[in-house]
């Protein structure tokens, strides 16, 4: 009898335990621990960009970011199309390469409404030759090649006017084309190739007008090796630009105020020597 006793005591114990640790297994995690892990979550940026300066400057500021809990993921592109569209597609979260009139221009010709967050530095516009030392040493019937997208090549044209070169149909100003110059009095030919490939085409023609991105990649510096150069009051600034759905983010403002920050604009003055100029 005593035997029957312990044994059913023995199992209602055990059957006790048992639900005690089923209890504490299942118990959830306390909510303090969870709340931790959300807020210290990183998040990741991917900004597409051309290789100089942009890239260069984003590289630098990139550790200050990763302290901040933002990852930033830099994607490089040579040309001035694939970062608008992959940005427009959600393949990046925002692009650092381009000028608000070339931004407004592609918005109307791609039906996008891709936004500036923030104006971070000025490339003075330039023209370089290979085969003269001054602008006016151009030959008659010398060939000068331009951007061939709209807003540099208006930009280009309208640089070419203020050195005496030539002349456009009053008005115009930046937005005008090769079809708005009212005299050329050397009898210019003017090549329109994309911006990125001028570098190249440099040693093929008498001058060519070239953004300074690609002049740096070329290794050439615009301050000594522009014929012509436009001055720092240019209105082209460079603009971190995102969406709509995230220009305001917390991440991206984060990225806006690193780029326009005391340290970035000293390494921009020391690092380029005037060739690239803060807009902030």
């Amino acid at each position: 009898m005593k035997k029957l006793v312990v044994s059913v005591l023995s199992t209602v114990l055990a059957f006790s335990l048992a639900a005690c640790g089923s209890k504490q297994e299942a118990a959830p995690a306390p909510a303090e621990g969870g709340a931790q892990g959300s807020q210290g979550q990183e998040v990741t940026l991917k900004v597409g960009a051309t290789p100089v300066p942009h890239a260069e400057i984003l590289k630098f500021i990139q550790p200050k970011l990763k302290e901040q809990g933002v990852n930033l993921e830099i994607k490089e592109f040579t040309d001035y199309v694939q970062p608008n569209m992959q940005l427009n597609e959600k393949q990046l979260d925002a692009n650092f390469f381009q000028h608000k009139p070339y931004l407004e221009q592609f918005n109307k010709d791609q039906n996008m409404d891709l936004q500036p967050v923030v104006a971070v530095h000025i490339e003075p516009f330039g023209g370089y030759s290979k085969k003269i030392k001054k602008i006016d040493e151009l030959a008659d019937g010398a060939t000068v090649a331009l951007p061939n997208d709209p807003t540099n090549n208006g930009r280009a044209l309208a640089l070419l006017e203020k050195n005496g070169v030539i002349k456009l149909k009053d008005g115009v100003g930046i937005s005008g084309t090769v079809k708005d110059i009212v005299e050329n009095k050397k009898n210019l030919k003017f090549k329109e190739v994309e911006a990125a490939m001028l570098p190249r085409v440099l040693e093929e023609v008498d001058l060519a007008l070239i953004n300074t991105n690609y002049a740096l990649e070329a290794k050439l510096v615009p301050t000594t090796d522009a014929l012509i150069l436009e001055d720092k009051e240019s209105p082209y600034a460079n603009y971190l630009v995102a969406r709509p759905d995230n220009k305001d983010s917390e991440a991206m403002q984060k990225l806006a105020k690193e780029l326009t920050s005391p340290e970035v604009k000293k390494f921009i003055e020391e690092q380029y020597k005037g060739a690239i100029v803060p807009a902030f």
